[in-house]
């Protein structure tokens, strides 16, 4: 667009030197956009939108070509993408000889090749058939734990957020109802349509131990004996505490009758543990249920350094899975 003087705008608007200055102002900001967007942004189409006459190598290649960017390093970044989309051996190839789960990689190695801030991806996956869509949303896991770009994915499959979005924005009709992790909007959501959209979703597949977990009442091993550790027992009414120690690390879990016998029998506390099965605080409720059903302890929840976070028990899990909602209605 050419640029166009203030004092010429200032005819066009009379006496409106300010109207002038803001169209100025947006035609700059537009330009900006239109210079920034092939170098800071890239996307990824539903349809795949590959050029049928070019081998993957030069789809692959096109970003980079269409900013000008010399034969041999496009070349090279081009067979380096492809190489991470597990797809260099097909470079010479063209589009139709591949399947589409193929394709769709093909199109996430072009958008990556121009190493972009701002990766769109615009209902990328739902032309795919279920399994080969369950495939690539873990390959698109295991690029972003590689690559750590933003990713902005538009789906309109809500377990497939779920699964791959930290954060989840919902929309209706074109307004922003509710922004918060999967977890924060299952558990919360924010209005009458956001409870809706979720309501059929398996919350076992998302939720998490540090959603349900409660705090440990614990012992310090190498403190505490075990006349103190039964004491704290009967004050807070349980027959059983989780044994740490000074660094609030687990130990193990201390029972009632094991901290009787190390009393009777004079043994420290530390030799009368029972092991605890512990995950962590991220770990989904479906992997926490065959853990907890044949344990005969609380499941602990650790962090990477073996500190305490907190326990879960059986209960907590059965009453995530209840449909509380209908409860609450209810009442």
């Amino acid at each position: 667009m050419p640029k166009v003087e203030i004092k010429h705008l200032t005819k066009i608007f009379g006496k409106r030197p300010k109207a002038a200055m803001k169209m100025v102002k947006q035609n700059k900001s537009k330009n900006e956009i239109v210079e920034k967007r092939p170098k800071k942004m890239s996307m990824v189409f539903q349809n795949f939108a590959l050029f049928p006459h070019r081998t993957l190598l030069e789809n692959t290649e096109y970003g980079l070509e269409i900013q000008g960017v010399g034969k041999e390093e496009r070349r090279k970044r081009a067979e380096q993408a492809l190489e991470n989309a597990k797809l260099l051996s097909f470079k010479d190839q063209y589009p139709h000889q591949l399947s589409g789960g193929m394709q769709q990689r093909v199109g996430l190695a072009r958008a990556l090749t121009n190493d972009p801030d701002i990766l769109l991806m615009d209902e990328a996956f739902s032309a795919l058939d279920p399994l080969v869509r369950g495939e690539m949303q873990d390959e698109l896991l295991d690029l972003q734990a590689n690559v750590e770009k933003t990713i902005i994915f538009i789906t309109h499959d809500l377990n497939e957020a779920l699964r791959i979005g930290d954060h989840i924005a919902i929309m209706k009709d074109g307004r922003l109802q509710q922004i918060g992790t999967g977890e924060e909007i299952l558990t919360n959501p924010a209005n009458d349509y956001v409870k809706t959209f979720v309501s059929d979703v398996d919350r076992s597949k998302v939720l998490t131990a540090d959603s349900i977990m409660i705090p440990a009442l614990t012992s310090n091993i190498y403190v505490d004996g075990p006349t103190v550790a039964l004491r704290k027992m009967t004050a807070e009414e349980v027959s059983g505490l989780v044994a740490v120690n000074r660094h609030r690390q687990l130990e193990g879990y201390l029972s009632s009758e094991e901290a009787v016998r190390a009393r009777r029998e004079k043994l420290p506390l530390a030799d009368v543990l029972t092991e605890m099965p512990k995950i962590k605080p991220d770990t989904l409720i479906m992997d926490i249920m065959p853990i907890i059903y044949d344990a005969q302890t609380p499941v602990a929840v650790v962090d990477d350094d073996n500190r305490l976070k907190g326990v879960v028990i059986r209960g907590a899990v059965l009453k995530a899975l209840a449909d509380t909602e209908g409860e609450d209605d209810n009442e």
